[in-house]
């Protein structure tokens, strides 16, 4: 008998044409739209991926297939990226939290999902093991 293939999850987050710049330029306070573009940069550096607007809220380099370990559904979804939120900025690693366990345990003041980590701004954390966190989700493929 032939393997069940998984379904494809129609994902409400895709990929969009709109500019990444210009979306980074209309974030407000000021802190968060520098916080925003340093982020970019370390990303695109990390990655040598060009950024992508997702949905109008998240940045994205790359696309990988995502498979739900709880369902089995697939979908598409960046491979690393942020979301410059009112209240903090939350970054995607391409990986579960908890395979960041050791480096969260010295990146500085944050809060966990799931899949992200929500920091308040950059000076609360450490940029080296953020920048090593980055690294390892990029690897994670």
């Amino acid at each position: 008998m032939a393997e069940k293939k998984p379904k494809l999850a129609d994902n409400k987050t895709k990929p969009t044409n709109t500019s990444v710049e210009d979306f980074l330029n209309s974030i407000t306070p000021a802190q968060k739209r520098a916080d925003s573009f340093v982020l970019l940069e370390m990303m695109r550096k990390a990655s040598k991926e060009k950024p992508v607007l997702w949905s109008n809220s998240f940045v994205g380099f790359g696309i990988k297939r995502h498979k739900s370990p709880t369902t089995g559904r697939e979908a598409d979804w960046m491979r690393i990226g942020f979301a410059p939120r009112k209240t903090n900025l939350s970054l995607y690693f391409g990986n579960y939290v908890d395979a960041h366990a050791e480096a969260l345990e010295k990146l500085g003041k944050f809060k966990a999902g799931m899949g992200c980590v929500y920091i308040n701004k950059l000076a609360d954390i450490d940029l080296k093991v953020l920048k090593g966190m980055i690294e390892a989700g990029l690897k994670a493929d």
